[in-house]
């Protein structure tokens, strides 16, 4: 592998979520600890599954991995980040503060700036090894989160050192920036060690996929404009060897490899690797060593005949006629990211709007591309998307023409200072989502939302929100929230979108728990992109189709309902293409 070879200390990777990040850099730990390295792999995605993919338990401390000498993990939990983080600030003054106030600090460190201050502190301790934390470490590799939180992540050094060289004013978030200034040296070290090439090297982890490769394209254009120009290019899962006589494995073959012909002109400048299709799933030591190795024909063997039993039909379609039953609601679809959320979201919008229904199509993903899988309009459907960027410029603005008109000249230079907190992001993006979740009051409004991590933050924010009203209304006082929203199952209806796969399954299933945890309960699951219901006759595909029937009944078992769709030959991109995912009739196209 090129990006491998020579590697320096720092090693980030780095792609659209669902990609593979996980699996290329533990076979790429597993690979320089094999060569005699020590190497510290940290995952910084608030979904990881490092753990899951090892077998074991990690979290928030090095864990040795005993299969292979000289390699340990790190998972960067942001829940445990958080907490810890709270102690450091609430416990020297617990006991010296009256309860009353010890609450409200408390209350103020609760939300989700908090808990990505937190992460970024951990993730720029590494990074600079202030603490001595890597110390005797070789290598240390950061699989990242999906692109959206990895550029966010990436340009907060920068963004907190020029927020600190401003001065950080009258802040909204105060109580998570306490102690910033003390950061001031370690982020200056960090935005150092991100652009020096000699330190850090990027790799851009993609499938041979259109999305997915454009999703790089912009990554590399993004690092690059932020320093971080050193970067390579592993597309993961190319089918390499079709047998020639299975159509769906030749038309992904021809597909996956006119999108490799056809790579974007930035991208075509950088070193390349490609990485085979296995026909087992990347879960365990044995898998991962061959994950970079040349995969033949004859290494798949046939599947189990039992293995491929009756795969029961259960289409989208059925979904949509319950849904369609009512003429207005909250469909909110969640799950790890690169299962196919946006596909299943614009599926389920495309086939209400067919039936003659008022649509708004939305995202809160800042990875996702809602305009290329629709590629096209339909009468009655409403498309958006809920930019962070412009969402902040939009609340900066209201609050300086509100608030900031009853200012004297120092008061508003104050409020402006104020205003430039990267915390005001969260704050802008929660008042756009609760507008939508208002609007789905009298139409359907469905959410393409972000990676899972990213969905907890929000939802974090609208459980902040719902405390801060109910304490100060009062229980007793009438009045609904977001979060009263959302925990209504005859307003919102939540879809876990997976694969029939065991890490984006066990993801599904610990958002349903935290999810049940909040009050709300989903409504179904999806099992997208199904080689097992796509009763492939390849022998590689059969292996891999083989392995989804246990998924399949692990999530059959704990649903409701649910939904299989099957893999296609050709991607669901364009509003005729979405309409056979879900078999309805489409007008006004």
């Amino acid at each position: 592998m090129k990006f491998l070879d020579d590697p320096p200390r720092f090693l980030f990777f780095t792609g659209k979520g669902g990609v593979g990040k996980t699996s290329i850099a533990c076979a790429s730990a597993i690979a320089l600890a094999r060569d005699g390295r020590k190497v510290l792999l940290v995952s910084t995605d608030p979904a990881s599954n490092v753990g899951q993919v090892f077998g074991l338990s990690i979290g928030n401390t090095i864990t040795p991995i005993a299969a292979i000498s000289g390699l340990f993990a790190l998972e960067i939990d942001p829940e445990q980040a958080a907490e810890a983080y709270r102690e450091r600030i609430v416990g020297p003054v617990r006991g010296l503060l009256p309860d009353a106030e010890i609450a409200s600090i408390t209350e103020q460190l609760s939300g989700s700036c908090t808990t990505e201050i937190a992460s970024f502190n951990e993730f720029t301790a590494l990074l600079t090894d202030s603490d001595g934390i890597t110390d005797g470490f070789d290598h240390v590799l950061f699989d990242t989160a999906p692109t959206g939180h990895t550029i966010r992540l990436l340009q907060l050094p920068g963004s907190w050192t020029d927020f600190l060289d401003d001065g950080k004013g009258d802040a909204s978030c105060l109580g998570p920036l306490a102690g910033l200034d003390k950061q001031r040296t370690i982020y200056a070290d960090a935005v150092a060690a991100l652009a020096d090439q000699s330190r850090t090297r990027l790799v851009l982890v993609a499938r041979a996929q259109r999305a997915s490769i454009a999703e790089i394209a912009r990554t590399h254009t993004e690092l690059a404009d932020i320093g971080l120009t050193h970067q390579y290019v592993v597309v993961n899962g190319v089918l390499s060897n079709p047998d020639g006589h299975d159509a769906l494995e030749t038309a992904i073959h021809d597909r996956e490899q006119g999108v490799l012909a056809a790579l974007p002109a930035n991208l075509r400048t950088l070193p390349i690797d490609e990485v085979d299709l296995k026909p087992t799933n990347m879960v365990g030591i044995d898998a991962l060593d061959s994950l970079f190795t040349a995969s033949t024909a004859g290494e798949y063997g046939a599947a189990p005949a039992t293995a491929l039993g009756e795969i029961v039909d259960r289409p989208l379609s059925a979904l949509v006629d319950e849904l369609a039953a009512n003429d207005h609601g909250l469909i909110m679809c969640m799950g790890k990211g690169g299962v196919g959320k946006t596909t299943v979201a614009a599926a389920i919008a495309v086939a209400l709007a067919g039936r003659g229904h008022q649509v708004h199509l939305t995202t809160t993903d800042p990875a996702a591309h809602l305009a290329d899988t629709l590629d096209g309009s339909i009468t009655g459907l409403e498309v958006s998307r809920i930019d962070p960027a412009e969402a902040t410029a939009t609340y900066r603005d209201r609050v300086l023409t509100t608030k900031g008109a009853r200012l004297d000249e120092q008061g508003r230079t104050t409020l402006i200072e104020d205003l430039k907190s990267p915390c005001t992001e969260e704050v802008a993006v929660f008042q756009a989502f609760s507008r939508v979740i208002h609007e789905s009051r009298r139409t359907f409004v469905v959410v393409d939302t972000a990676p899972t991590g990213h969905t907890l933050l929000l939802l974090d924010a609208t459980g902040s929100y719902h405390r801060e009203i109910a304490r100060q209304m009062g229980e007793n006082t009438n009045f609904t929230t977001p979060l009263m929203r959302l925990q209504n199952p005859q307003e919102t209806k939540v879809i876990l979108v997976s694969l029939a796969e065991t890490t984006p399954r066990l993801e599904a299933a610990g958002l349903q728990a935290d999810l049940e945890r909040a009050g709300i309960h989903p409504w179904a699951w999806v099992v997208n992109n199904s080689l097992a219901a796509a009763h492939p006759t390849s022998a590689l595909l059969q292996r891999r189709a083989a392995a989804e029937v246990v998924e399949l009944t692990a999530i059959t078992d704990r649903a409701e309902r649910y939904a299989v769709v099957p893999m296609l030959a050709e991607e669901p991109v364009g509003v005729v293409a979405l309409t056979a995912l879900t078999g309805s009739a489409v007008s006004g196209v």
